[in-house]
C-alpha cells in the first residue's frame, strides 16, 4: 500500500508544491519563504514521522496570510490523497505536548466532516515573522481539505513561541496516531456507516 501524495496548487497569490509520505522517517524539505513557518512545519514532519516536502512561492510583499493558508490547504489535499479511502487507519488521534510552561492538546478525527475548534490566544501580533492570527487559517485550510475534525486547545502558556510550537508538535503526533494502520482492523473501514 502506497501512502503518499503529490499536490501542486497554483493561484494568483501562491504557487505551492507538496509531497507527503505518511510512512516516512520525519525528513523535511521546506521552503515557504517564511522562516518561522518552516520551523513549525518541520515539527509536523518530525513528530508525525512523515516525509514532507513543501515549496511555496507566495505574495510575501503583501503579507504572509496567503502563503500560510494555502500551505494548509495543499497539505490537507495531500493528506486526503495519501489516506485514500481510509480503510484500516486508526482514524482518531490525540496528543498532549508540553514545552516548558506551555501545554497544548490536539485531537483529530478523519471523519470526512471538516471542522476546526481552535482555542489559543497570543499576546503578540507576530510570532517570528508570522502574523499570529494566520495560524488559525493554516489549520482551517487543512481541516477543510483533509476532511478532518480538529480540536486544538492551548491549556496553558506564557511564551508565544512555546505556545504555537506545542500546538504544531501535538498536531504532528496526533496526525501520526490517526493515520497509523491498525493491523487488527484488517483493512476494515473505521466507521459503522461503511464509509468516511
Amino acid at each position: 500500500m502506497t501512502r503518499q501524495a503529490s499536490i501542486s496548487r497554483q493561484t494568483n497569490e501562491t504557487q505551492i508544491d507538496v509531497s507527503l509520505q505518511l510512512d516516512g522517517t520525519g525528513n523535511a524539505d521546506l521552503n515557504t519563504g517564511i522562516g518561522f513557518f518552516d520551523h513549525m512545519l518541520e515539527q509536523i514532519a518530525r513528530h508525525g514521522l512523515f516525509d514532507l516536502n513543501i515549496q511555496c512561492r507566495g505574495d510575501l510583499h503583501v503579507d504572509c496570510h496567503h502563503s500560510v493558508e494555502d500551505c494548509g490547504i495543499a497539505l490537507g489535499q495531500a493528506m486526503a490523497q495519501a489516506l485514500g479511502d481510509k480503510r484500516g487507519i486508526s482514524r482518531y488521534g490525540h496528543s498532549y505536548v508540553p514545552l516548558d510552561e506551555a501545554l497544548s492538546r490536539v485531537v483529530i478525527d478523519f471523519s470526512g466532516r471538516p471542522g476546526l475548534h481552535f482555542h489559543a490566544h497570543f499576546s503578540r501580533d507576530k510570532i517570528g515573522d508570522v502574523d499570529s492570527e494566520t495560524f488559525f487559517e493554516f489549520f482551517q485550510g487543512f481541516a477543510n481539505h483533509a476532511g478532518a475534525t480538529i480540536h486544538i486547545d492551548n491549556l496553558r502558556g506564557i511564551n508565544n513561541h512555546h505556545i504555537i510550537e506545542t500546538i504544531f508538535k501535538a498536531f504532528g503526533r496526533a496526525l501520526r496516531m490517526a493515520c497509523s494502520l491498525d493491523e487488527r482492523a484488517s483493512g476494515q473501514m473505521p466507521s459503522t456507516k461503511g464509509c468516511l
